[in-house]
């Protein structure tokens, strides 16, 4: 993954009144979830913007609210690549992945971002564009390749998780698709259903009467 380095402000005030204000400040309301997992009672101290969440009766996550610029954060939105962040909060760097977006439904304006602190031996679930490859041997015979799952849930270590998932179609055939039970990439386990299909060569106007001819 590539790597973005990213400064936010602890989030103490998370009211509406509060969270409003923020936003006309040009700021986007975030949360680092998948912090430290501490025994309860809890003996500790809580930075500014950090909160215990329980689990269970005894034990409990940190999570931290915080605040991120808008123009800060522009990069890691609006492109398909995806980000290994160095994400400064209270005087301490965290590994963290963007997780989540929520837009405002008219505006189209991001109203809260979620982030997932991250470890290098603890595997999470990310979404990693699709890459394809090749030249299909579908499309030669005069087909059209399509691409149906633009995105694909990956599971695994941060640290292995590719910038692309590519997928090579050479072999792919007029009329045939390809699903994620086909796909394989060592050292990743793909979450997606196994029959959802992933691309596909389909029948064009000019292969069906190509195909009509042959048979006559």
């Amino acid at each position: 993954m590539k790597k973005y380095e990213l400064t936010a402000e602890p989030r103490v005030d998370c009211g509406k009144k509060a969270t409003k204000a923020l936003r006309k400040e040009g700021k986007i309301p975030a949360v680092i979830n998948g912090g430290a997992i501490v025994e309860l009672p809890y003996s500790g101290t809580l930075k500014p913007g950090e909160k215990l969440v329980e689990i269970d009766a005894k034990r409990g996550i940190i999570t931290t609210d915080i605040a991120v610029k808008g123009e800060d954060v522009r990069k890691l939105i609006y492109t398909p690549d995806i980000f290994e962040i160095d994400l400064t909060v209270n005087g301490e760097t965290k590994k963290a992945v963007m997780k989540e977006l929520q837009f405002q439904p008219v505006k189209d304006t991001v109203l809260h971002i979620d982030f997932q602190e991250v470890y290098p031996d603890k595997p999470i679930v990310m979404e990693v564009p699709v890459q394809i490859e090749g030249h299909a041997e579908g499309v030669k015979a005069g087909g059209k390749l399509t691409l149906s799952m633009r995105k694909l849930k990956v599971k695994a270590p941060y640290a292995e998780i590719p910038e692309r998932l590519v997928v090579n179609v050479d072999n792919l055939g007029l009329g045939k698709s390809m699903a994620v039970g086909d796909l394989h990439y060592e050292g990743l386990e793909l979450m997606n259903a196994k029959n959802a299909v992933v691309c596909a060569v389909q029948l064009t106007r000019a292969a069906r009467g190509a195909a009509a001819k042959a048979q006559e």
